[in-house]
């Protein structure tokens, strides 16, 4: 049925700051022969962004345009029954993504976003993974700087250790750069519902299967001085370890007892503390109405800095991991994670599952248990460093 349908990748919310990123990035990687679309409730804005990628590639210039909203769930129908696989950047997704990910779960079409929102994974796990393994869809969420760097960070690195023994691995994030709207979005609609997120964690915990003869876990670590680097460890409550958890649960190559933590690295102790307390005025005001529609206000979907500012961003990624008597640091690495390496990333995975042999899996996967060590070549020919710093036995 696929490979009867018109488009190999539609990309919806192309008209917004990643999503035009993300569509100029497959302008220039696309390969030859990919039939792809953008979608987006606004014809006038999508050939706008149509004319931008035509100025990439000339050959752009007939590319098609669909016309689809996530208030019209019959649009989102006849899109996913018309792709093989539908990308999306409309957040926040527990606010917007639901009716696409019915539609591809229904349809068998791949999807894909670029969410961070535990509460919405979690809901769409319990309410679309079943008919998604019925139809044969892959449905993919993170595929971005959530949680794309962690995700198939620690693959690498527990690659570099034996898989017959127990392995824990630490995360060690620093980055510089500005945030997107739509993650800013994301972030204050997740403060805002920590009732909800813990109700629907609870209730997948409750569904979902574990594996039998090994023990998976992600563990909240504590704040405190590093003892493997030159920095203070702060807890990050993101989704990136529950990503790191289920890609270690598919995957028996992270041994037989497996344990994840993960950090932001901060040098400083003064900037951990006035970070926190900057975060915890920050949840308690988005619970109020009125406050949370103006720290909304703040930021407005499509605003994003500019190239020169994208530029002089970056992100690393440090993993310590022990396992069968050996320890290994190893390092992600690239530049600005809040948008040019998200839309590089969601681009890559698209192609990836449009594009490449990958093992069969259906159903709510992650990145790693999806595309793995393809998505990870791709990624590296892209320009994202995953590399060994050192490794040495332990006693």
């Amino acid at each position: 049925m696929a490979a009867q349908r018109s488009y190999d990748v539609v990309l919806f919310g192309a008209t917004g700051f990643t999503g035009g990123l993300t569509a100029r990035y497959l302008a220039r990687h696309a390969p030859p022969g990919l039939r792809w679309a953008l979608a987006g409730r606004n014809p006038d804005k999508l050939a706008a962004v149509r004319d931008q990628v035509a100025a990439i590639d000339p050959a752009l210039a007939g590319l098609p345009l669909l016309t689809a909203d996530v208030t019209d769930p019959a649009s989102l129908r006849a899109v996913a029954a018309d792709a093989r696989l539908v990308a999306s950047t409309v957040g926040p997704y527990v606010h917007h993504g639901e009716p696409l990910v019915a539609a591809c779960a229904a349809a068998g079409t791949d999807y894909l976003d670029i969410t961070g929102e535990p509460e919405f994974v979690d809901r769409m796990y319990l309410r679309h993974h079943a008919e998604a393994v019925r139809t044969g869809a892959r449905l993919v969420h993170a595929c971005g700087f959530d949680s794309i760097p962690h995700d198939l960070g620690v693959w690498f690195t527990v690659k570099q250790l034996p898989a017959d023994t127990a392995i824990a691995v630490d995360g060690y994030v620093r980055a510089g750069g500005r945030f997107s709207a739509g993650t800013y979005h994301s972030a204050l609609t997740a403060f805002s519902r920590t009732g909800e997120a813990s109700r629907a964690a609870r209730e997948r915990r409750a569904a979902e299967p574990r594996p039998a003869d090994r023990r998976v876990r992600a563990v909240p670590g504590k704040l405190a001085r590093s003892r493997d680097l030159p920095v203070w460890a702060v807890p990050l409550p993101t989704i990136d370890p529950q990503v790191v958890r289920r890609s270690a649960a598919a995957r028996p190559e992270y041994g037989p007892d497996f344990r994840y933590r993960h950090f932001a690295a901060v040098r400083r102790l003064p900037t951990v503390l006035a970070a926190g307390a900057g975060l915890g005025a920050v949840v308690g005001l988005v619970k109020l109405p009125p406050t949370r529609r103006w720290l909304l206000g703040r930021l407005t979907s499509g605003q994003g800095p500019s190239a020169e500012q994208r530029a002089k961003s970056w992100f690393t990624v440090r993993f310590v991991g022990v396992g069968g008597g050996r320890r290994v640091v190893t390092e992600v690495a690239g530049g600005d994670p809040g948008y040019d390496e998200t839309a590089k990333m969601l681009a890559e995975s698209a192609l990836c599952l449009a594009c490449d042999e990958l093992p069969a899996t259906a159903g709510q996967v992650t990145p790693v248990t999806a595309m793995g060590d393809a998505l990870l070549h791709r990624l590296t020919a892209a320009g994202i460093t995953f590399r060994v710093l050192d490794e040495q036995p332990v006693t």
